[in-house]
Parts: C-alpha cells; sequence; structure tokens
C-alpha cells in the first residue's frame, strides 16, 4: 500500500514536472531541430536563443519592464489594502458588505472590458508606455484580491490585541506597524505572492498600454516570427527565463504561503 502510494505520488510529480522540462529541452535546441526531430534532450545543444536574449537590448530590457512595473504595482496594492482590509474587518458601517462585493466584482471583470478605458485615458495624461501605467492598471485587479485575502486574516485576529494597544499607549499607527502588521505577516505574503503572479503573467493591459521603453517580456515573446517563422527555440529560452522570478518569489515566502493557504480565505 505504501508503495503504491509513494508510486502515484511519484508520476503526478514527474506529470507536473514534464512540462516543464521540456521547456528548458527546447530552450537548448534550435528550430530546426524541434520541428524536424523529437527527441528528450538537445541532440545539437546550444546557447545561442540565451546569447541572444542577453545581448539583444529588446529582450532583456523587457524582463526589466516587466520586473519594474510589478514590483511597483504589489507595493501599492498590499499597502493600500491593509488599511482597507483593516476597516472591513473592525469596523460596521452603512454598505460595507455592499462595498466589498464591488470590490470583489472589480476583480472579476475581464481585463479586456477596461483595455480601451485605460488606453485613452493614459494617452490624454502622458501615462502611456510607461511603468506606471501598467502597475496602476493592475491595481483594479490586484487590490480588491489583496482586500478579500487580507481581511480573512485580520478577521482571525481578536480585537482584544487592538484594545489593548491602546491602554498601553500606543498610537493607532505605531501598533499597525509594530503590532498588528507583524501578527498577520502570513497573510502579507499570500496577497503579495498573488499579486506579483497575477501582474507578472497579465498580457493584454500591459501590451496595450506599451509600445516601447515599458513593453514587457510577455508582449516581446509574441513577436518572434521571423521570414523562416516562428524562433522557437528563442520563444522557450525567453519562457523558461519568466519562471525563474515567480519561483524566487515562491522560495522567499513559502512559509507565509503553507500558513496563508491554512488560515486565510483563499
Amino acid at each position: 500500500m505504501r508503495f503504491q502510494k509513494w508510486l502515484v505520488t511519484t508520476l503526478y510529480i514527474l506529470f507536473l514536472l514534464l512540462p516543464i522540462y521540456w521547456l528548458v529541452s527546447m530552450s537548448f535546441k534550435t528550430t530546426n531541430e524541434i520541428l524536424g526531430v523529437f527527441s528528450l534532450w538537445p541532440i545539437e545543444f546550444t546557447l545561442d536563443n540565451y546569447r541572444k536574449i542577453f545581448t539583444d537590448p529588446t529582450w532583456y530590457n523587457g524582463y526589466i519592464n516587466s520586473l519594474i512595473y510589478v514590483v511597483i504595482n504589489t507595493v501599492i496594492s498590499v499597502s493600500v489594502a491593509l488599511p482597507a482590509a483593516y476597516a472591513f474587518s473592525r469596523y460596521r458601517f452603512l454598505g460595507d458588505k455592499h462595498l466589498f462585493f464591488w470590490l470583489l466584482t472589480n476583480r472579476m471583470a475581464p481585463p479586456a472590458v477596461f483595455a480601451l478605458p485605460f488606453f485613452q485615458l493614459y494617452s490624454a495624461t502622458g501615462l502611456f508606455d510607461t511603468h506606471i501605467a501598467v502597475a496602476l492598471a493592475h491595481c483594479l485587479f490586484n487590490i480588491p484580491l489583496a482586500v478579500w485575502i487580507l481581511e480573512g486574516f485580520m478577521s482571525g485576529v481578536p480585537k482584544e490585541l487592538d484594545e489593548t494597544a491602546y491602554l498601553d499607549g500606543y498610537s493607532f499607527w505605531r501598533f499597525f506597524i509594530r503590532i498588528f502588521i507583524p501578527t498577520i505577516a502570513a497573510g502579507i505574503g499570500v496577497a503579495m505572492f498573488f499579486c506579483f503572479m497575477y501582474s507578472w503573467v497579465e498580457l493584454l493591459l500591459a501590451k496595450t498600454l506599451t509600445s516601447v521603453d515599458a513593453k514587457p517580456i510577455a508582449a516581446t515573446m509574441t513577436r518572434t516570427a521571423s521570414t523562416s517563422g516562428y524562433e522557437l527555440g528563442l520563444l522557450a529560452a525567453a519562457g523558461t527565463l519568466t519562471i525563474i522570478p515567480g519561483a524566487f518569489v515562491i522560495y522567499f515566502v513559502r512559509n507565509y504561503i503553507a500558513k496563508g493557504f491554512a488560515l486565510g480565505r483563499v
């Protein structure tokens, strides 16, 4: 019985890792080899795909641009969501449940609905093709998600903690920053993870609101066609590199994510 469980688990993990391995393997192949020969590993091993990404400004600037607006968006989303989630968890006011539901409806709407309004707004205000434009656009979806996650964690903290801090002479912001935020660190880690990942993989708004200066890697990857067809090896190498930032984020917040899925609403 134990052997069967071990076998099933191993096969399941291999099944999940197979697409990643295949992507990495393709990144070390030429396009001709990918299209012409079926092999489990590169027959003619090449680093030309990665060499082009790290030497061509069009490619490596795409990663830099993506990281810039993703980090900006994550910081803004979590910073705004923290006091908002605290208000929803600690106070009751007229229309609080309706407002909370309205926030979630923004998260449910597809990005295509907001692409044209954002494009016209940013073009009129001079924010088109800037990092802050994409970061602010993604806030429309990430702030409601962060509020929803953080409110679940904050509601699990007894209100007596707030009252005890006030009796000890703490101001609100001193209590909030020095006591309350460390208490819900797991929730903040989960919120940052989801904000980062959504902003990192989102394509439609990022592509619509940028052209040259702030064009993300996701938009660059859609333009790998040449006179001979699509450069599949180059596309595979770019895809492999896009996995790395997400893997780093998961590594650094892995403990918080485990606690977050156990304690929060996610």
